[in-house]
């Protein structure tokens, strides 16, 4: 079988075998990959309908690290019961927001949807703009050869409380400077996960990926940045219109406001409306200020990634980023 040149098979020892083994068997997978706000969940959402119409069991599985988190559903642009148009989703509401939450743990609950997917002999697509949930799955990275400590990380957390953020970035950046580019200084969260690994094995690189042990393809959603600063903002006051206020409201009823999962961007935003210090449009600017900033990150931590075939995302694109997508699709299934 030709699957073209965006899509490969690893071979079974990839995976230590688990190829081989029919109960890690895994099914053919379409990565949706991009930054914020360029439609890559709409996108995937129509692709497994076209595939679905073509007989092709589709499944699509969520590579957002916010996601995860259940009330968490606004302010992190999760797809509504509704939007999701009767394809199963997995990835969503895992967890509280006050539950710890760990690329492994991610990684794990990935292969095992995997496995089932494959056992239903459907098609998954995977989809998301967390680059390392991608590249955890899609590329095979061994996250269970990633060192933990509790004890280090509950002393790592205690300095975050005390001494600040800007000390641990510092601190790491000392530590593993190379392990400190990669990482996001403002994420609390992935500064103290980075910190942990090189208290443990210094600035060692990450687990060799080991591949993906059934057919893959890559594609990536894009905007020029004047357009996609203009989807952000967008995006950011039709939130706020659409009950992020409220929902940050009782978010921070029932949990604490300085646990990781809220370091999400908008919930910071509509807390200083509630309290007050910022007017609706003040908070509507800063959210997207954010939303822009961390674009410009994934950017660049997508530029490293091989293998991606990007795509338009604009509104004129979107027929044929689905007709390319479904074309992938199509390919990795046999099709």
């Amino acid at each position: 079988m030709n699957l073209g040149p965006m899509a490969s098979r690893s071979s079974a020892s990839d995976l230590g075998g688990q190829a081989a083994n029919s109960e890690l068997r895994f099914p053919p997978l379409l990565v949706i990959a991009g930054a914020t706000a360029t439609g890559k969940t709409g996108l995937a959402i129509r692709v497994a309908t076209q595939l679905v119409a073509d007989g092709i069991p589709t499944e699509i599985i969520s590579a957002d690290s916010r996601q995860v988190y259940r009330g968490l559903d606004i302010g992190t642009a999760k797809a509504t019961l509704e939007e999701r148009a009767g394809i199963p989703h997995h990835g969503l509401d895992l967890v509280d927001p006050d539950e710890p939450f760990s690329l492994a743990d991610f990684a794990a609950h990935a292969r095992n949807v995997l496995r089932e997917i494959a056992a239903r002999s459907a098609t998954a697509i995977l989809v998301g703009g967390t680059g390392l949930y991608l590249r955890a799955i899609a590329r095979g990275i061994a996250t269970d050869a990633l060192p933990a400590d509790p004890d280090v990380r509950a002393a790592i957390e205690e300095q975050l409380a005390t001494e600040g953020l800007d000390l641990l970035v510092a601190r790491l950046m000392k530590l593993a400077p190379d392990r400190a580019g990669a990482v996001d200084g403002r994420n609390p969260r992935r500064v103290v996960r980075a910190l942990e690994i090189a208290e443990l094995q210094g600035d060692r690189p990450l687990p060799m990926a080991r591949g993906y042990a059934a057919p893959v393809a890559w594609i990536g959603l894009r905007l020029d940045h004047p357009a996609h600063r203009a989807w952000i903002a967008n995006r950011a006051a039709d939130q706020f219109a659409g009950g992020l206020i409220d929902e940050a409201r009782s978010l921070r009823d029932r949990y604490d406001p300085s646990l990781p999962a809220f370091s999400a961007i908008g919930y910071r935003e509509a807390w200083s409306v509630i309290d007050g210090h910022a007017t609706m449009e003040a908070a509507i600017a800063a959210d997207a200020a954010r939303n822009v900033a961390f674009a410009k990150r994934q950017r660049t931590w997508f530029r490293s990634e091989p293998g991606i075939e990007w795509l338009d995302a604009t509104d004129q694109g979107a027929a044929e980023a689905a007709a390319l997508a479904r074309a992938r699709a199509l390919a990795t299934a046999g099709r």
